[in-house]
């Protein structure tokens, strides 16, 4: 090899080791750019994607509430209520869960629906469906179990097809429920089989029953006396007892009993509507020795509860427990004084420390004192070095809640006279201050104001807030007053039997009057009324009680005497014996 030849190939391969290099450099870049390029277009491609996704599906729980009484509502159901965007309910009937919704929850009417069984749930469906594209957690309530006799399990089926995820909550279904408050068991010893026939819209071949089984029929009212007739054309004895149940589970409950023979005319002769649960068998027999809904002492009886609007709930709530069926009538508001001077300046007293203590006569007089304390960005701090008297249980409750233990509640009777019974007298070597704060209505009597001067102390009667007469009900009410459609009226205090009277007028004779506590008496007796209970201490759980004692003992006399059991409002005497 020349030496020309030697460098010329130094050169071609030197030439070649660049180029080499260089298309790495440029296989590199391109990688680097198309990277920088995929990095750059991700975000891009990503917020396209998701611009073009749309709302997710939301979720649906379909929960049974019972066949009408509320307190059959299951812990599960409350939950799932408790965290639901939107309820769609069938009607009012629906209306007393949805307190266990938060604020502003939606509430959906799902009750527009007529037309044939099929039109109705299909109609629903949709709405559900539609409800659950715009709402992220839906629950549909079904009254019994969503899952039987009920329209659930199609509405169920409609979301699965729709994409929308559900759960079920099971209900307490009328099939035994109502039943059970009617006192009859739909199994005993002997007695284990259970048919359950839904005579709605079919025509079922009734041939095919056993007649010694237990029947329940859903939606035989309308073809009852068909329904009889197939019963027995298919071997049913005619003498096999029958109970017809219409408003089970609720304080109208209404319970006709005979037997295949006789029930389309005891019906009749009842005077009963409404859809109604059906059960034929021997288990019906039960029913006299087991009733215990329909026989508590005050079932059925209309009570009108003329109270102040926002304390109306414990009361009301006491006299379902008995099965009665409250109706409140507002009578008085509370409302803040005319002249809140009197008020400021005692407040500042308090904190200055012009007191030695403060008296609460009632719920409302603590209630003021409460909204002053906020008022002013105080609280219960402001009470140190005080003594606190309540002059009741329920007013120590309401105390008790600021974090403040009274120092004096009556032993006795719980009224002003029972705190002036126990108010320690003035004592000057005892007592740095002679001075008392009595917050209160300003139509109180001045019992308590005379009894703590005449034991020393100076009192600086300060009135709290006002009581103020209430309009008067419509005119059906006031019509039942005066008429004895109610059987029962429960005066929670003094000015609620005046109040009453004023706005309303006197209640009919027959009507049984339940009063609060001794004033309240007084002052009933004062208006021609005859009180026929009294709380043995003053609360309403205590009036309610009273009342329920007196039904009873009514109830148990007309037993031993032989006589139906009848309501007050059923009974007409010439006129009430006066005090």
């Amino acid at each position: 090899m020349t030496p020309a030849q030697g460098t010329s190939t130094a050169a071609h391969q030197a030439a070649k080791k660049t180029a080499h290099r260089t298309s790495r450099k440029t296989t590199r870049a391109k990688a680097d750019v198309s990277a920088k390029t995929a990095a750059t277009a991700a975000p891009q491609k990503a917020a396209t994607s998701t611009a073009k996704q749309t709302k997710p599906l939301g979720h649906v729980t379909f929960v049974g509430v019972g066949p009408g009484d509320p307190a059959l509502l299951t812990l599960a159901g409350r939950d799932v209520l408790a965290n639901a965007d939107a309820v769609v309910v069938e009607g009012p009937e629906h209306d007393a869960f949805l307190g266990y919704c938060r604020p502003g929850v939606e509430v959906v009417d799902g009750s527009g629906a007529e037309g044939s069984r099929a039109l109705r749930v299909a109609a629903r469906a949709r709405l559900v469906v539609k409800t659950a594209k715009t709402a992220a957690n839906v629950v549909r309530l079904l009254s019994g179990d969503p899952f039987t006799f009920s329209s659930g399990a199609e509405e169920a089926a409609a979301c699965k097809k729709a994409g929308i995820a559900f759960n079920v909550v099971p209900g307490v279904s009328e099939v035994s429920a109502v039943p059970t408050y009617a006192g009859i068991p739909l199994t005993m010893k002997g007695d284990r089989e259970v048919t359950v026939v839904d005579l709605a819209e079919n025509k079922l071949d009734l041939t095919r029953l056993q007649p010694k089984q237990t029947l329940v029929l859903l939606n035989a009212v309308d073809v009852l006396k068909e329904t009889v007739a197939a019963l027995v054309e298919a071997g049913f004895d005619a003498a096999t007892p029958v109970a017809l149940t219409v408003g089970g589970t609720t304080t109208s409950q209404t319970s006709v009993v005979g037997t295949l023979e006789t029930i389309v005319a005891d019906l009749r002769a009842a005077k009963v509507t409404g859809e109604a649960v059906v059960v034929v068998g021997a288990v019906v027999e039960q029913r006299e020795s087991l009733s215990w809904f329909e026989t508590k002492p005050l079932f059925g009886w209309r009570i009108l509860v003329p109270r102040t609007k926002d304390q109306a709930g414990p009361l009301m709530d006491r006299l379902r427990r008995y099965g009665a069926m409250p109706e409140e009538v507002p009578t008085i508001s509370v409302e803040p004084p005319r002249n809140p001077q009197q008020m400021d300046k005692a407040i500042r007293g308090l904190v200055e420390g012009r007191y030695e203590w403060v008296a609460f006569t009632s719920v409302n007089a603590v209630k003021a004192v409460r909204e002053k304390f906020d008022e002013y960005g105080l609280d219960a701090r402001a009470f140190s070095g005080l003594k606190i008297a309540a002059v009741g249980d329920k007013t120590a409750e309401a105390i008790g809640a600021w974090g403040i233990r009274p120092d004096l509640v009556p032993s006795g009777e719980q009224s002003a006279a029972g705190l002036v019974e126990d108010w320690p007298p003035f004592d000057e070597v005892l007592d740095p201050i002679n001075r008392v704060f009595l917050p209160r209505a300003d139509i109180a009597t001045e019992t308590l104001v005379a009894g703590l001067t005449d034991l020393g102390w100076e009192v600086d009667d300060v009135t709290a807030y006002r009581t103020v007469r209430a309009a008067p009900p419509p005119a059906p009410t006031r019509e039942a007053i005066k008429s004895g459609k109610f059987d029962a009226v429960v005066f929670t205090s003094s000015s609620t039997v005046r109040n009453l009277v004023g706005i309303a007028g006197k209640p009919h004779a027959s009507t049984v009057i339940a009063v609060i506590g001794p004033a309240t008496l007084k002052t009933a007796e004062e208006h021609g009324l005859r009180v026929d209970a009294m709380a043995e201490t003053p609360s309403v759980e205590e009036l309610a009680d009273a009342l329920a004692r007196f039904g009873a003992d009514r109830r148990d006399t007309m037993v031993e005497a032989g006589e139906p059991v009848t309501r007050p409002s059923e009974r007409r005497p010439g006129s009430r014996r006066k005090s």
